[in-house]
């Protein structure tokens, strides 16, 4: 088994975590915009599965990584939603061009 340093893990979950902000705050779309955010949560599941490999007596980084991605995907299900909502009443999905929430 190779025993890759944690410092590698460290910099592509950095790497990712920037990538999907710079996605998450220059994107004009809102399928984008969740893309973004989504990229951010891997770089967090990342960090955690690399700090639990620490100790693999407790598996407490590797619960929390299942538990971000049963949150990523009730979060992208409820977004979504909420998207062809938007889109149904405005007939469009860009962010600016949505000036009221009420009907």
């Amino acid at each position: 088994m190779i025993n890759i340093p944690v410092e590698h893990y460290l910099i592509v979950a950095a790497a990712l975590f920037c990538i999907g902000l710079a996605i998450a705050i220059t994107k004009q779309h809102l399928i984008g915009i969740l893309l973004g955010i989504e990229l951010m949560l891997n770089a967090v599941n990342i960090n955690l599965i690399a700090f639990s490999r620490h100790d693999p007596e407790k598996i407490g980084g590797q619960l929390f990584a299942l538990f971000v991605i049963v949150v990523a995907a009730a979060e992208i299900t409820v977004a979504l939603a909420i998207i062809l909502r938007v889109y149904g009443h405005f007939r469009t999905v860009e962010p600016d061009k949505v000036s009221e929430l009420k009907k």
